[in-house]
């Protein structure tokens, strides 16, 4: 049942409410929440710039006169750390004071002078390198700041707070288990006293929730799920006398927003677990794939928006949620955004989670085994993405947005690693715009039977791209008034699962792309400025800050495994005073699906995470002799395994670190196979 916007009682576990009864007052940082509630000005203090996750800097020393002078003023190496394919650079710098702190993706954490680049100190995180338990590439997206400490959260699912001034630890607090699925990828946010994070974990059949700790000394205060126990509101909308709903998801990897003046904490939720197999859990499925408003104080359940209704195609909810005023109809109204990976923005009134833009329930396909929703709500206004794909050879059926699947694939656009991912998304109050990255990229879906096991993947099914398929990207200003395109550039590589960007005053949008260039757009018209290559992957959001002075714009450059970036270890500044040239380019991402690489001749063995990069065949091609017998062999960290793109012909079944699996190929022909836990990894066995 669809309840949207019903009171309900307070998800909050008993243990939050007895501290809250028995605790003091909170003593917050006075002067950081005052930053956080004001336009982002000379430092940046948390992820999305303030409380509103804008990104929008009303400095403009820097602007659409005067960007084409900008050059590098500084570029810093972080010792390797995070260096290596398995991990993804995806972290906004904070910036206060003229001191900058950056968290690579092995939860390493450095202080930089901000106006030279010199390291300060530094906090290695020494987490487990055998974690098995990581989604989609080793990444920490960011950290928090307040009362004297930075917090970040690690792929260890612990929280750490470290002190500004020395990088040590000052506590350290458990928010589950890794060994359990559960990771935190996403940045903290702190306000008042209170530290809030999500967690991560959406494929090993983990329960979503928001936890709120002391700031001061990392006690829990409450925990908030998203996902409803027995008898609570939005049980209902999953299969009575069950507990799927324990174990179905809805982890929240994006960093909340929060409104002080209404006491709401916001936040979007990730996918319904099992992610491909909807045959057990008929309903709804709340929370999974939502907006939501929680009592920021307390936890206590406000209202929720539910984007995808028992979403079966991994359509997570992860990009941060936007806080905005604007005028629709005349009436000034409090807004609430979200990209999703359906392609749409989703925009409510973030008093009450109704839409501001029409959002229509509307009639979808069916398939009763997958207990396929009856509607799902369609957006008024543009997609940014392609929401069709065109049928390729090999497979029976494509389809659009929502289309159903089972055991035989169905290509389908936007695909799950498809629309925007876990990428920020501006918002510019000069221009009214959003400015969405996106990801265009067919999947062929399937649906295959999962035993829940504790601590193992459970997706219930998989998705690839067909093997030479093209893969692309978009970069789109969205009109907030009436979700249209206002500008759309077509990218030549997906930025979706990265390429996120900050708006500023001086009329700039400033973005990576994952072959190493930096950009300036003039906000207004989306005209290409500026252009400068860092030599690395550019996905992370960059940041604007000002130190005596100076303008200064900062980007962490070290690569995306999700789309395939060069990985490094280097923080960018630029400014009009800079001398630094760009750099040589470094090998480009794919823009095809497939395997990479030489073909090489009379292998017998296939190693799995080869080479620093976890995410590898090594080799990705090989040519044998039929009869020939090839060994795969899990030489990474994380589980791994070779299937074969035709589903049901061979697989070596998932192997854990240091596992083998002999393959004998009797048969001439050509044998694509992709892992199935992550399935952008492909390899080739080319049989004579």
């Amino acid at each position: 049942m669809r309840r949207q916007g019903q009171r309900a009682i307070a998800v909050v576990t008993t243990l939050g409410f007895l501290l809250l009864m028995i605790r003091p007052v909170l003593a917050a940082d006075p002067e950081i929440d005052r930053l956080l509630r004001s336009p982002v000005g000379k430092d940046w203090i948390t992820n999305g710039g303030n409380l509103t996750n804008q990104r929008y800097s009303t400095l403009k020393q820097i602007d659409t006169t005067n960007v084409t002078q900008l050059k590098g003023a500084w570029m810093t190496r972080l010792k390797g750390s995070g260096f290596g394919g398995k991990y993804s650079f995806e972290a906004s710098p904070l910036v206060k004071d003229g001191i900058m702190y950056v968290v690579t993706g092995n939860d390493d954490v450095f202080a930089l002078n901000a106006k030279t680049g010199a390291i300060l100190w530094e906090y290695w995180s020494g987490i487990d390198q055998k974690i098995s338990t990581v989604c989609c590439g080793w990444v920490n997206r960011g950290l928090a700041m307040g009362e004297g400490l930075l917090y970040s959260g690690q792929l260890d699912a612990n929280m750490v707070a470290l002190d500004m001034k020395t990088g040590k630890v000052v506590w350290k607090t458990p928010l589950e288990k890794w060994e359990n699925g559960y990771t935190i990828t996403s940045a903290p946010l702190y306000y008042d006293g209170i530290v809030y994070s999500g967690i991560a974990g959406g494929e090993f059949g983990v329960r979503g929730r928001l936890t709120a700790l002391d700031a001061k000394s990392g006690a829990i205060l409450w925990r908030s799920y998203t996902l409803p126990g027995p008898g609570e509101f939005g049980s209902d909308t999953w299969p009575p006398g069950t507990d799927h709903s324990m174990r179905g998801g809805a982890t929240i990897w994006n960093t909340p927003a929060l409104d002080p003046d209404l006491g709401l904490v916001y936040f979007v939720t990730g996918n319904c677990g099992p992610d491909y197999d909807g045959s057990m859990r008929e309903g709804d499925n709340l929370f999974c794939a939502s907006m939501m408003a929680l009592k920021a104080k307390t936890g206590e359940y406000v209202w929720h928006f539910q984007q995808v209704h028992h979403d079966i195609w991994d359509y997570d909810a992860a990009s941060p949620v936007v806080l905005f005023d604007t005028v629709i109809n005349g009436q000034p109204r409090k807004g609430i955004a979200e990209a999703g990976r359906t392609g749409w923005v989703y925009i409510l009134d973030r008093t009450n989670g109704k839409p501001l833009i029409g959002i229509d329930e509307k009639p979808v396909p069916q398939d009763p085994r997958q207990k396929t929703a009856k509607t799902q709500p369609i957006p008024r206004g543009d997609a940014t993405v392609p929401q069709c794909a065109e049928l390729v050879s090999g497979y029976e059926k494509a389809g659009c947005i929502f289309e159903t699947f089972w055991e035989t694939p169905v290509l389908m656009q936007p695909s799950g690693i498809g629309g925007t991912n876990w990428s920020p998304m501006p918002y510019s109050p000069d221009t009214g715009y959003f400015y969405v990255p996106g990801t265009v990229r067919t999947s062929a879906f399937t649906r295959f039977g999962d035993k829940y096991v504790l601590g193992l993947r459970y997706t219930g099914g998989s998705q690839a791209a067909p093997i030479g398929s093209p893969m692309s990207g978009t970069f789109t200003a969205i009109d907030g008034t009436t979700n249209k395109i206002a500008w759309q550039h077509k990218t030549p590589y997906r930025i979706g699962g990265g390429g996120g960007s900050t708006v500023t005053a001086g009329g700039l949008v400033f973005r990576g792309e994952p072959d190493g260039n930096f950009l300036a757009i003039d906000a207004k018209t989306g005209k290409e400025l500026w252009r400068f290559q860092t030599g690395f992957g550019a996905d992370a959001p960059p940041v604007i800050y000002e130190v005596d002075g100076e303008q200064f714009v900062a980007i962490a450059t070290g690569g995306n495994q999700l789309q395939g970036s060069a990985y490094g270890d280097a923080v960018w500044a630029f400014s009009l005073k800079g001398l630094l040239s760009p750099l040589w380019p470094p090998p480009p991402p794919q823009t095809v699906a497939g395997p990479t690489g030489p073909i090489i001749a009379n292998v017998d063995t296939v190693r799995m995470g080869a080479g620093n990069t976890e995410y590898s065949f090594g080799p990705g091609r090989i040519r044998v002799k039929a009869g020939s017998t090839v060994t795969f062999t899990n030489v990474g960290d994380l589980p791994h395994s070779a299937t074969s793109m035709e589903r049901g012909k061979w697989d070596t079944g998932i192997l854990v670190k240091g596992a083998s699996k002999a393959i004998t190929f009797t048969q001439p022909g050509n044998y694509f196979y992709i892992c199935l836990p992550h399935p952008w990894q492909y390899g080739q066995v080319i049989v004579e």
